[in-house]
């Protein structure tokens, strides 16, 4: 079975989301057969390479809140990122263009190694205060990671994968997506936002009694969407 996820590494829902989708499919029965792709996902695609400013200033003028409104979206994230695991510290995070990063995740996922890149920009930039547009400190991370240096150096020095993750973002587009994280189970079940572990079990088990006939599934509820702009998904 195929998982399709749709994020970008400056949402703080698409950790949180990561977390409560791997939690589920930890405790599904079926978790070695299921194949999980990334794909790219700019929020911001007109972004400087470093945002300079006050975070709370930003997120109110990109979503036309109060600065105390802003503070409180901020809580809400906090605490269901600290629910999964999370140590949230948005005040320190140095926004910034996540092209380049977008690019090193797809040579990656050619080495095998996207899930892990993934988690390392998200913890990067969340919890260390990392630079995520900065290139010398994406290379940095990637070759930490395993990465060799010299693919590394090659990517972010040329345009490779740029092809890549522009055509993930149409494909995003045509699916409907204006946020993320998206997730779509087996090319059938779209999820958006980060729901809870429970929906996305739900989703896994009804995907998979449709393809294999001695699968055991619980009758499930439809998929939610989530608010947009609010809690679950970081809009467009």
């Amino acid at each position: 079975m195929r998982v399709d996820i749709w994020s970008d590494v400056v949402c703080p829902w698409c950790y949180v989301g990561k977390r409560r989708f791997e939690a589920a499919l930890a405790g599904f029965p079926h978790r070695d057969r299921v194949e999980v792709h990334w794909h790219s996902f700019e929020l911001d695609p007109r972004a400087p390479r470093r945002r300079d400013g006050d975070h709370l200033d930003h997120i109110a003028a990109k979503y036309g809140l109060t600065r105390e409104q802003a503070e409180a979206m901020d809580g809400r994230i906090s605490d269901a990122a600290r629910e999964v695991g999370v140590d949230l510290r948005l005040r320190q995070a140095k926004g910034g263009n996540s092209f380049d990063a977008h690019r090193l995740l797809h040579l990656a996922a050619d080495h095998g190694l996207a899930p892990t890149l993934k988690d390392r920009f998200l913890r990067a930039y969340f919890t260390e205060g990392e630079p995520i547009g900065d290139p010398a400190t994406l290379a940095r991370l990637a070759v930490e990671v395993g990465l060799p240096g010299a693919e590394v150096d090659e990517v972010l020095a040329g345009d490779r994968y740029a092809d890549a993750v522009r055509a993930d973002e149409r494909q995003a587009r045509a699916l409907g997506a204006t946020g993320v994280p998206f997730f779509v189970i087996d090319e059938t079940y779209g999820i958006a936002g980060a729901q809870p572990p429970e929906i996305f079990t739900n989703v896994l088990e009804r995907a998979w009694s449709e393809t294999h006939s001695d699968a055991e599934v619980e009758d499930g509820s439809a998929v939610p969407s989530a608010p947009s702009g609010t809690d679950g998904a970081c809009p467009v």
